[in-house]
């Protein structure tokens, strides 16, 4: 799969997917694979077009929209459907700014667009104006199909992103699971921490991640990552570490059952499979030494270990 950064100098036709595919969850896929049979039935390729960074970030900054993907796992899970170019074209107020007509002539028809696949609320142009009832009219327009996905559901709940993101607020690893079609993933480097793990007998690789990402709702949950190439499993706390301080920053740290090695400097991507219970404030060291114990052998437990 190819990725560019800008249009290309000439015209290749296309069917080409919009959106922003934030964690290519169930419904991004139902409509990538509507584009790949429109694609077929076409004779030509599925390219998909994403603006970076989101356009909410842009156009709204104070509501601090927190992202469930980076965009190397969108890029995989897309080359896995089957997409053959992805667009990251940069979002400004300028495009921001840009007629619904403007934005098919200078953007939609130079990709060589022939059919165009959108999801049922998505919009365009400058305040939003374009809608796909209008991009059906600007299709005949300039001579390209328009094909519109209604809201997929599962369960009678309609799956998007920000259901998704309200699941893993509310901690329901299991809602937001069925929702993405996979486990929620948090993706770090991991950094020093204050070793208070490794001296309690539960070390720890402490996860930085990126402020736009979000984070699921504080607490402990059975985890699992592949190290060198084998599936490692453990346990995860997301917390502020109450017993040990009055206020401190949100931290992401995981122990791991069965791993001895170096992870320092080295980013790995962190699958959830369970939330076991609230963070905790303990009465000292042995209250929180037996929790750990109980919270070790639920997560195992979970992880059919």
């Amino acid at each position: 799969m190819e990725v560019r950064t800008s249009l290309p100098m000439e015209r290749e036709p296309c069917v080409l997917a919009l959106g922003n595919f934030d964690g290519v969850h169930l419904g991004h896929r139902r409509l990538l694979e509507h584009g790949l049979e429109q694609a077929s039935r076409l004779d030509v390729g599925l390219d998909v077009l994403i603006f970076e960074p989101h356009p909410l970030k842009v156009l709204f900054p104070e509501q601090g929209v927190k992202l469930l993907s980076t965009s190397q796992e969108r890029l995989f899970y897309m080359e896995e459907i089957g997409v053959r170019t992805v667009y990251h074209l940069p979002f400004t107020l300028e495009m921001a700014n840009t007629s619904p007509e403007e934005f098919v002539e200078k953007i939609l028809l130079p990709l060589g667009v022939i059919h165009v696949v959108v999801g049922f609320n998505y919009s365009f142009g400058a305040q939003g104006k374009g809608n796909p009832e209008l991009l059906q009219v600007l299709g005949q327009k300039h001579g390209f199909g328009v094909s519109v996905l209604q809201a997929q559901t599962l369960s009678g709940r309609v799956i998007s992103s920000s259901s998704i993101r309200k699941a893993l607020l509310q901690g329901d690893i299991e809602l937001a699971s069925a929702l993405l079609g996979r486990q929620p993933c948090l993706r770090g480097t991991v950094i020093h921490g204050e070793e208070r793990g490794r001296k309690l007998g539960y070390p720890t690789a402490n996860i930085f991640t990126s402020e736009d990402f979000l984070i699921p709702k504080r607490g402990v949950y059975a985890v699992w990552s592949m190290m060198d190439g084998r599936r490692v499993f453990g346990m995860m706390n997301i917390g502020k570490k109450p017993t040990f301080h009055e206020m401190y920053d949100t931290v992401v740290e995981v122990h791991f059952f069965d791993f001895k090695g170096d992870l320092y400097d080295q980013e790995i991507s962190v699958f959830i499979e369970h939330r076991l219970r609230d963070e905790r404030k303990f009465n000292g060291i042995q209250e929180l030494l037996a929790q750990l114990e109980n919270d070790c052998a639920n997560a195992k437990a979970v992880l059919g270990l």
